[in-house]
């Protein structure tokens, strides 16, 4: 640059800058246009990776966003145009070319077909002929795509409720598709992305970011912010909020993120414990807690903590510690003191607690407790017999004992620790002494029978430290007790999302919640407890992939698996954990048959073997062709996403009907367009419907049609409307 002026004046920038930069800009811009000339693919390309570079903000979050993104789709059916990568040869663990290819066609070699490709993106055009077998399809997110839906499988407890969704697929492209049947619709969008932690927790483009990638930052945030502003369609931007929970690896990155994403927004970020005994780490702050930010669009409003509660009773947490750091005799971080294993002697005949004993020196076995006449000595053991310490000291255990804030629970005859042992936590306590909490009297084994009353507006803080949070408790506890012995790391406490979507649902009966990152599938389970809280109809739409954990991939793949073989599918995360835990709450059975054992508990307690009064349907992600569609050739693959955006409820038409033209609950479909009268009779005869699919490729036809129709019914024109949605706003 060129200045001008003395150091101690004003730098003035002569405009020959801005004439430099301007011809520069000229410049590239005829080069990229003699390029498209020549070569419209690179052309486009250099464009697209032109306008990245442009926008590049001067401060703020800045990061590399044209790194391509991918996925692969194992099971989906090999096409000519299809891009492919080859895999490796069955038995092998080796990670396989991960070069592009497309292919080109398709021939019969030995009686094997064998597709014919030609390498992409090289600069000499490398050919081969592969089995089909050998490959599997990947999608790059700058294509186009025409999602379709396959249902593999249902739950039906609610009657005329609307259904629950799970969707297996890629979650950017469920969110393209969501936008066919849900923009601008969504109430609430939970998420728990991946906390990029380098213990390959999370996939971009089809491999593991480890945690010396030094590109994992960058990753994380395109793959983020490309999730999040397709999600930023389907939220109701008059009165939404987007919820998404996060620990200190990238809190900041997004919450700056969420600031230039929804700037319009207003962003609160709370910090909530989760595991209150703290993960250890050496020579490092014992974490507790993460971190949920909310981001509040158009008027949505934070409900008062009191007034969507109403008058609730105090919460008992348990007196025996949760996490292996507070296993008698550890030392590590986390560790209680070695005062804290000591017997509490509960008569027998009442089960009400006399007398909390003495501390037990490490180097005393249990069998050598002190016994008490008629008494049950009760030690802090797990049913698997490891020893752990009580949550308190004696001396604290004696006060709460006195104040009627300490109680022996059920009792446990056939487990190492005979009675559960329940206590008020010290914020509890203060509330009582405070009157915030009311005591209204005393129960017979003479603890405090209290409560919070309602009706009064108190706002909920920006720290949440609640027992119903903690992760291990009411998350691994409860997925455990829904599927048996499959296991899920770090699941959500159900309370917890539950509390989080209380705020801002409890008073619509009617919400629709989406989760793009479902995991074991505990937004949905939150979403049914409200509903049976109210009555309330509020629907859920939960969307997973089918990954298997990593350290179970290799030993599939020498037993000469790969993905998309119904041997490897059936431990994928959807098949394995997401589905089945969602059929497991509803119908209040395990995957094997044997009613769940267990009590549901804080605002609404019942066992959880009653299930739920709900409806749910699981469906598969694909991906379909323009002509088949536009050709009604893809009609059952595409029906599922129609009913869906009439609001997944009632009967779905699942064929073409040979009438011309069906009605049913929500919606209607016609074909035959001699028949619009008719079917402009039977819609205003079915009160429910509100949608009209009228396939139609001519226009004034189309307008004829819907103006038949009656001001309550939408009028939506196929297979126009939906390949228009997908075409135009998604073309990269």
């Amino acid at each position: 640059m060129k200045y001008t002026g003395q150091e101690t004046q004003p730098i003035v920038i002569e405009n020959t800058t801005f004439k430099c930069y301007s011809l520069r800009m000229s410049r590239l811009t005829e080069l990229i246009a003699q390029a498209k000339a020549n070569d419209p693919d690179l052309g486009n390309d250099l464009e697209s990776e032109f306008k990245v570079l442009s926008s590049r903000r001067s401060f703020g979050l800045n990061f590399e966003r044209h790194t391509p993104e991918s996925v692969e789709l194992p099971g989906r059916p090999v096409r000519k145009g299809d891009k492919v990568h080859v895999l490796p040869t069955r038995g092998s663990t080796a990670k396989g070319d991960q070069r592009l290819w497309k292919v080109e066609g398709f021939a019969k070699v030995a009686g094997v077909r064998h597709a014919t490709l030609q390498l992409l993106d090289e600069a000499d055009a490398e050919t081969a002929s592969v089995p089909v077998g050998d490959l599997v399809v990947v999608a790059e997110f700058k294509d186009y795509i025409y999602p379709g839906l396959v249902s593999t499988g249902k739950v039906e407890r609610g009657g005329d409720k609307p259904y629950n969704t799970v969707i297996n697929g890629e979650n950017f492209h469920v969110l393209e598709a969501l936008t066919f049947t849900h923009r601008g619709k969504v109430d609430v969008i939970y998420i728990d992305p991946p906390y990029n932690s380098g213990a390959k927790d999370w996939k971009y483009n089809n491999d593991y970011v480890e945690g010396e990638d030094l590109y994992r930052h960058s990753k994380w945030l395109a793959m983020i912010e490309r999730r999040l502003l397709v999600a930023k369609e389907l939220l109701n931007p008059l009165d939404s909020v987007l919820i998404v929970t996060i620990d200190e690896k990238e809190y900041l990155r997004l919450g700056l993120l969420l600031e230039q994403v929804f700037p319009e927004s207003d962003v609160t970020m709370v910090s909530s414990v989760i595991n209150p005994a703290g993960a250890g780490r050496e020579a490092d702050f014992s974490r507790t807690d993460e971190y949920i930010f909310f981001v509040r669009l158009g008027g949505a409003t934070v409900a008062p903590e009191s007034r969507m509660q109403g008058e609730t009773s105090v919460v008992w947490d348990t007196l025996r510690r949760s996490s292996l750091a507070g296993a008698r005799g550890n030392r590590g971080p986390g560790a209680c003191g070695p005062n804290q294993f000591f017997p509490i002697y509960v008569n027998r005949e009442t089960g009400i607690i006399s007398e909390i004993g003495e501390p037990l020196p490490e180097n005393v076995a249990v069998e050598d407790v002190v016994s008490r006449a008629s008494h049950v000595s009760v030690l802090p053991i797990r049913p698997d017999g490891t020893e752990m310490n009580w949550g308190i000291t004696p001396t604290v255990a004696k006060r709460l004992l006195t104040n009627g804030y300490l109680r022996a629970g059920r009792a446990k005859p056939n487990e190492p620790q005979k009675y559960v042992i329940s206590y008020l936590t010290e914020g509890i306590v203060e509330d009582i002494e405070t009157g915030a909490a009311i005591v209204r009297g005393r129960n017979p084994d003479g603890t405090v029978d209290a409560f919070y009353p309602a009706g009064r507006d108190k706002m909920p803080t920006t720290n949440w430290n609640r027992p119903s949070h903690d992760a291990q408790q009411y998350g691994t506890k409860v997925v455990n007790a829904l599927l048996g012995n499959r296991k899920f790391p770090y699941p959500k406490s159900l309370y917890a999302i539950e509390d989080a979507l209380r705020f801002f649902i409890g008073d619509k009966h009617n919400a629709v919640t989406v989760d793009f990152f479902a995991g074991s599938g505990t937004t949905a389970h939150a979403v049914m407890r409200l509903n049976k809280q109210d009555g309330g109809n509020r629907q859920c739409i939960i969307v997973t992939n089918n990954e298997v954990a990593a350290k179970e991939q290799e030993a599939l793949r020498i037993k000469s698996l790969r993905p998309g073989d119904t041997d490897w599918e059936k431990w994928g995360i959807c098949d394995y954990i997401t589905k089945p835990r969602i059929a497991a709450a509803i119908t209040g059975k395990t995957p094997d048959g044997a009613d769940i054992v267990g009590e549901y508990k804080f605002t609404d307690e019942f066992p959880m073997a009653e299930g739920f009064a709900e409806n749910a349907e699981f469906f598969t992600l694909t991906y379909e062709t323009p002509v088949s569609v536009s050709h009604n050739k893809a009609f059952a693959r595409v029906a599922p996403l129609l009913w869906m955006r009439a609001g997944s409820r009632g009967k779905r038409i699942n064929v073409l009907p040979k009438g011309g033209f069906e009605v049913v609950d929500a919606y209607g479909l016609l074909t035959n367009l001699d028949q619009a009268d008719a079917f402009c009779d039977a819609l205003k005869k079915t009160p429910t419907a509100r949608i009209a699919y009228i396939v139609s490729d001519d226009d004034r036809r189309f307008q004829s049609v819907a103006r038949g129709l009656s001001a309550t019914v939408e009028a939506v024109r196929l297979y126009e409307s939906y390949l228009h949605n997908f075409r135009f706003t998604f073309g990269r």
